[in-house]
């Protein structure tokens, strides 16, 4: 779309839009781009293509051309063709950088009044003129287009209602995937303090987001990119106006899916598409239903069916189909309360057999199941089976008592036939992946079960469910219908999680179980830890089962569902309670606990057993995924802690002792205490009350608040089982700190080895005082130089360069300069030497733990530039954020060793790193990117203490870097090089 260009838009010349035309279906030419439906725009994520679109808008023209535009009644009910608009955002790295999920939700809300406008233009429009044009276009956004999707409705210019349906994959909705940039954690603030803000509103005319629709599709356990956990929208959306659904759950496809393969998998895409069209509506001038028929759409085709508040159509139909009987073969009303058909067919002829509904008292807390192997839909006129809920005809008065248009007639002419007056239960069918000997995933193409399910209460007003079987040839067809109490198909595994990780929990179902058995266990919630379901005592052999055990692990929400097909051991996994998630909205209670919902053969006379336990492996690997951030920020407390013993050290003794040896003192002494007081406080803070209060002004009263940061803490879990992840976490972090140490140890030995080959050895003057040997070795160049190259520097920084770069420099002058000061130390052998040698290589190892932190953003700018964009990061070119760093590199360059501090100042010192290691360990994750800072402030510290305590009297230091004399030295007795 060309015309969309920088008179629309300040980032045209970065950013472009697009239309999504299918050759061979689609009309389009030169002159007339033939937009006729609803406007759709995609929205890709981190270095994401515009092209990931194709899938979808394929499917969707696709459809419209073969399916939906030969539905009259779906075209006069506003149904129409949509048209996939894209935009290109030069595949940038939004998850790094706060500020591109801005600038990106800017280019979208203009892109958005311009696709609005297009509709306007007869020339570019094909639509019928009496339709009214459209006011607003769907989003779909992947990764963190979801977050843009967002972001669009709370920047300035968005124009009110142009966005009312949002639709995401794989979006990291409650917490940002990284924390290491402070415009993205304050962007997601901002961003959902709006939506909390708006959905707590009592009012509908003070939410701006009351007819907003928002749906989140999670990958589950194959996304190994983004944790699905932060998918949910429990913290954000009430379930009125969105939720959040894993591919697992969604009807007839039954898988997780990884991060980019939800963009482009068919199931999955033909189930978005078809839903999308169900929710257009372009005789409203918003191009979709109102906000509670678009829930009820995507909860009908994203949902299992088998949510405890999933709708029944049947109590609202009317009856359809007029069944006459007679006392001949082909009909039986049984004495039972099961009903099971082995083979279709096997009468030869159209037979029906009938189960006594109770009613009444009788039919509280009663269950009325059907599981069958055949298909069933709405008309059932081409189905070999059907289901129906009776009543005597003629109806009651209120009814409609004429012939109904559907008449099945059983009774063979025989006078004193009955006539009912049936209901086909068809709408109400659910899918379930078939499961036989041969199954061995729920997503194999096989023809799904059929399963209804019905309180006998919401149908009591029916006197028998009767089964008809069409079939004139013998097949091998089944169904099971089965009226039993509720209290036998659910329990509750009443076990403490600490007795299942010791023990496991064994259950056992007698031989006489229904049909379908709910177990539900509490004390499953955390999706920190994976477990191992089998099961026991089969039973049945193949020849004479319907088929094999079918188990579906469930919790509420998010919406999650996983099946089992030929079920005999599963591997169990969840997204529950997660570390770092915002409690629901409101303060609501999720539903506790996962459930297994399990369908047996009733005819196998035998009884089963369920073993669960913990499977440690697995939960393992859970920790890895959901704590890989961790050691990008936690291990910087170790290092805080080896820095504090090494200066406590110095100060007392002169030693300054290696990073090695400190770190083994730590370990014996500050390390365990710090862990436990960290263990104890963690228990303490999950422990508090997650509600704060409020005085409101307006109304007059105190209101409850919830503490949406209350998981922000240590590592994020509200669950005291897990006090034992803080010292763990510790003990891999020391590892982590020894790892990067002898690592770095193998790079300087090298490089100080090549160093000491490439320049002269002579010149050295050995019995020199030990300063005046360090500063005698070290003269790269003079003050005056230092102080001219670290301005320019500055300045860059101020107006050019972001202080990420100045920092990475910054890394790389301190790796020469320890370099440098380990071959002169390994070469002189002087305790000064050593003592500097050891002090540059800690300030390195700390250097390094933050370097991953400012890496991101880094990365970000060097795709600006390579994109040709040149606009700075306003947000990254604060001077005070990379000065002491530049000064203390600098000044640590001319072999200046730290001046030991002997009075009680001394203690601020231990303070500073003390409280750098306190505040990693609280906020490093959540708020990596206040790392940097405070180890910004603790080079500012250092370069005062570097110039204030040097010669023994304050800032003395500055004078001789400030004047830059070059023939002159701070001591007249120090001697120059030859």
């Amino acid at each position: 779309m060309s015309g969309f260009d920088t008179e629309h838009s300040r980032f045209a010349t970065k950013y472009s839009l697009y239309l999504y035309r299918e050759e061979g279906v689609d009309y389009y030419t030169e002159d007339n781009i033939g937009l006729r439906g609803a406007p759709v725009l995609f929205l890709p994520g981190n270095a994401g293509s515009y092209k990931q679109v194709r899938s979808l808008s394929s499917e969707a023209s696709r459809y419209f051309h073969n399916v939906v535009q030969h539905d009259q009644e779906a075209i006069r009910a506003g149904t129409s063709s949509l048209d996939f608009f894209m935009i290109d955002f030069n595949e940038d790295l939004a998850a790094f950088h706060g500020q591109t999920i801005i600038d990106q939700a800017d280019y979208v809300n203009e892109a958005v009044a311009y696709i609005l406008s297009l509709y306007h233009d007869p020339h570019r429009s094909r639509r019928d003129p009496r339709l009214p044009d459209p006011s607003s276009v769907i989003l779909i956004g992947h990764s963190m287009g979801g977050i843009v999707a967002r972001t669009v409705l709370i920047t300035p210019n968005y124009q009110s209602n142009s966005v009312n349906t949002i639709i995401t994959m794989s979006t990291p909705h409650a917490r940002p995937p990284l924390s290491f940039d402070s415009d993205m954690v304050k962007t997601y603030q901002r961003v959902n303090d709006y939506w909390r803000e708006s959905y707590s509103q009592k009012s509908s005319s003070n939410n701006p987001l009351w007819h907003t629709t928002l749906i989140s599709f999670a990958g589950g356990g194959r996304d190994t990119m983004v944790p699905s956990d932060y998918t949910s929208l429990s913290s954000l959306v009430p379930e009125t106006h969105g939720f959040t659904v894993f591919t697992s759950t969604i009807p007839d496809i039954w898988t997780s899916m990884d991060h980019l393969a939800i963009t482009w998998c068919d199931q999955f895409r033909k189930v978005l598409i078809k839903s999308l069209f169900e929710v257009v509506d372009v005789r409203r001038a918003a191009q979709t239903k109102h906000r509670t028929e678009r829930i009820k759409v995507f909860r009908k085709w994203l949902l299992t069916g088998l949510e405890a508040a999933a709708p029944k159509t049947l109590p609202w139909h009317d009856p359809t189909v007029l069944l006459t009987l007679s006392d001949s073969s082909r009909s039986m009303i049984l004495q039972s309360s099961n009903l099971t058909i082995r083979r279709l067919g096997a009468a030869g002829q159209t037979n029906a057999q009938l189960l006594p509904l109770p009613s009444g008292e009788e039919a509280d807390g009663k269950l009325i199941t059907i599981l069958t192997d055949q298909a069933m839909d709405k008309l059932g006129d081409l189905e070999k089976l059907e289901v129906l809920f009776c009543s005597i005809f003629p109806l009651p008065h209120g009814h409609s008592s004429t012939l109904l248009p559907v008449e099945i007639d059983l009774s063979d002419g025989s006078p004193g036939a009955t006539r009912l007056a049936c209901k086909k239960a068809g709408g109400d069918a659910i899918h379930l992946p078939a499961s036989t000997r041969t199954s061995k995933h729920a997503f194999d193409q096989a023809s799904p079960f059929t399963y209804l399910q019905y309180h006998a209460a919401d149908v009591e007003e029916h006197q028998f469910l009767a089964v008809v079987d069409k079939a004139n040839d013998i097949s091998d067809g089944w169904l099971i219908a089965e009226i039993a109490e509720k209290s036998r198909t659910f329990m509750v595994a009443d076990i403490s999680l600490k007795r299942l990780l010791m023990t496991g929990l064994h259950v056992e179902l007698p031989a006489d179980r229904p049909l379908m058995t709910d177990i539900r266990v509490p004390v499953l919630h955390s999706s920190l830890l994976a477990y191992s379901l089998r099961l026991g005592n089969l039973g049945c052999g193949s020849a004479t089962e319907l088929f094999t055990p079918l188990l579906r692990q469930y919790i509420g929400q998010p919406h999650e569902s996983k099946f089992f097909v030929n079920f005999k051991q599963a591997d169990i996994s969840l997204h529950g309670i997660a570390p770092f998630m915002p409690p629901a909205l409101k303060g609501e209670e999720l539903a506790s606990g996962v459930s297994f919902q399990l369908w047996t053969d009733p005819t196998c006379d035998a009884s089963l057993n369920l073993a669960l336990k913990v499977d440690v492996t697995g939960s393992l690997g859970k920790l890895v995924m959901r704590y890989r951030t961790l050691l990008a920020a936690f291990p910087l407390m170790i290092v805080a802690m080896v820095l504090r013993k090494q200066f406590r050290v110095y100060d007392d003794t002169g030693i300054f002792i290696t990073f090695t040896e400190s770190l083994d003192k730590c370990l014996r002494t500050s390390l365990p205490i710090l862990f436990l007081a960290m263990t104890l406080f963690a228990t303490s803070v999950a422990q508090s009350p997650t509600f704060a209060f409020r005085y409101n002004q307006t109304a007059n009263l105190t209101e409850a608040l919830v503490d949406y940061t209350q998981n922000d803490l240590f590592l994020g879990s509200s669950d005291t089982f897990f006090w034992f992840l803080v010292p763990l976490t510790g003990l891999v972090s020391v590892g982590a700190c020894i790892a990067i140490n002898y690592l770095v140890l193998a790079v300087t030995y090298p490089l100080s080895i090549v160093y000491s080959y490439s320049t002269t050895k002579s010149g050295y003057i050995k019995h020199e005082e030990p300063q005046t040997v360090i500063c005698s070795t070290f003269v790269p160049s003079t003050p005056r130089r230092r102080a001219i190259n670290t301005i320019i520097l500055l300045v860059f920084v101020a107006f050019v360069i972001p202080y990420q770069f100045a920092y990475v420099v910054a890394c790389i002058v301190q790796l020469a300069t320890s370099t440098r000061a380990l071959r002169f130390a390994r070469e002189m052998r002087s305790a000064t030497l050593m003592n500097f040698s050891n002090y540059t290589h800690s300030i390195f190892i700390l250097m390094l733990w933050v370097l991953p932190i400012n890496l991101p953003v880094l990365i970000v700018w060097i795709h600006n530039l390579s994109v040709h964009w040149l606009t700075p990061f306003s947000s990254h070119h604060n001077v005070l954020s990379i000065m002491p760093f530049i000064i203390l590199v600098e000044t640590l360059t001319s072999g200046t060793m730290i001046p030991r501090i002997t009075t009680k100042v001394r203690y601020l010192t231990n303070v500073i790193f003390f409280s750098l290691a306190v505040f990693t360990a609280m906020y490093g994750v959540t708020y990596a990117y206040m790392l940097h800072q405070l180890v910004n402030l603790v080079a500012l510290w250092l370069v005062i203490v570097h110039y204030a305590y040097q010669s023994g009297f304050p800032l003395s230091g500055l004078k001789g870097l400030l004047e830059g004399d070059d023939d002159t030295d701070v001591n007249a007795d120090v001697k120059k090089m030859p």
